[in-house]
C-alpha cells in the first residue's frame, strides 16, 4: 500500500516578543494586550499565520522579558523577534532592553534574537494620531485649529528632537494651524505650557494629540494640564489601533527580512 505524501511544511514563524515600559495602571498592561491580540488578527490578514505575538514589560507590570524569553520553547532554532513598543529610541531602546537581552543570551546561549526597531518615528501613527483625535471630536484638520503633540519626553535631547520633527511632519502633512511638541517629563514646555502659549498666541481652538502608546499617570498628566490650560479637546493614548498594530506587524517583518517569509506563508 502506497504511503501517503506529507503536507508541504510551512516554516514556523519567529515568535514575536514586544515590550513596552510597564506602568503600575492596570489600564496600560490591558492595553497592550489588546495590541498584541490585534497584531496577530492583522498579521494574520497580512499572510503571516500563525504568528504569535506576546507582551512583555520593562517593569512595573508582569510579564518580564525574562519571564517571557524563558516561556519560549527551547527546539527547533528559531529565532526569537523581539520589539521595543517604544515610540522614540531612547534609554530603553538602546540601554535597558538590549541589557536585559544580553542577560538573556547568557542563560540561554544557543538563543537567535532579532532585535527589531523601536515603532516611531513611522507614518502609520500619525494616522493613528489622525483617528484619536477623531475620536475626540477633531474628526478633520481646520485652519483655526492648533494642535499639542503630547509626549512622555526624555532626558535624551534625540528622543525629544524626534518628536519635534514628528510635529513638523504632521504639521506639513494635514494642515493644522500650528503642531508643537509638548512633554510629560523630562524636557519642556509641558503639555499646559504649551497649550496656554498657543492660546496667547491667537489660536481660537487648540487640540492635544497624546503621543503615547498606553493610558497611565502621564497620559492622565497630559489631560488634566491640558483641560486646565484650555484646550478643546484631548485624545486618548494611541493603544490598540489598527494603524498601530500595522507598524508592529512591519516592523517584525523588517527584523526577519520580512520579504522572504511573506512569499514563504
Amino acid at each position: 500500500m502506497p504511503v501517503p505524501l506529507a503536507a508541504p511544511q510551512t516554516p514556523a514563524l519567529p515568535p514575536l516578543v514586544a515590550v513596552a515600559h510597564g506602568s503600575r495602571d492596570p489600564r496600560a498592561a490591558a492595553v497592550v494586550a489588546d495590541l498584541m491580540a490585534l497584531v496577530q488578527a492583522r498579521g494574520h490578514r497580512s499572510g503571516l499565520a500563525g504568528l504569535q505575538a506576546r507582551a512583555a514589560f520593562l517593569g512595573h507590570a508582569l510579564p518580564s522579558v525574562p519571564d517571557v524569553i524563558e516561556s519560549l520553547p527551547a527546539s527547533g532554532g528559531r529565532p526569537v523577534v523581539v520589539l521595543p513598543l517604544l515610540l522614540t529610541e531612547a534609554y530603553h531602546s538602546d540601554t535597558d532592553l538590549p541589557a536585559v537581552l544580553d542577560e538573556a543570551r547568557s542563560r540561554r546561549p544557543w538563543l537567535q534574537i532579532s532585535y527589531g526597531r523601536p515603532l516611531g518615528p513611522h507614518p502609520g501613527l500619525l494616522h493613528a494620531l489622525d483617528r484619536r483625535l477623531a475620536e475626540a471630536g477633531m474628526p478633520a484638520p481646520e485652519a483655526d485649529t492648533a494642535v499639542v503633540l503630547a509626549a512622555a519626553g526624555s532626558s535624551r535631547p534625540a528622543a525629544n528632537a524626534a518628536v519635534t520633527s514628528v510635529a513638523a511632519a504632521w504639521q506639513a502633512a494635514r494642515g493644522w494651524r500650528a503642531v508643537v511638541p509638548a512633554y510629560a517629563s523630562a524636557a519642556s514646555p509641558t503639555p499646559g505650557e504649551a497649550v496656554a502659549a498657543l492660546r496667547r498666541g491667537g489660536a481660537p481652538r487648540v487640540a492635544v494629540a497624546t503621543y503615547l502608546l498606553a493610558p497611565g499617570v502621564f497620559a492622565d498628566q497630559i489631560r488634566d494640564q491640558s483641560l486646565a490650560a484650555g484646550a478643546t479637546a484631548v485624545s486618548a493614548a494611541l493603544g490598540a489601533a489598527p494603524e498601530v498594530a500595522d507598524v508592529v506587524v512591519e516592523r517584525y517583518l523588517e527584523a526577519i527580512g520580512g520579504a522572504e517569509l511573506a512569499r514563504a506563508s
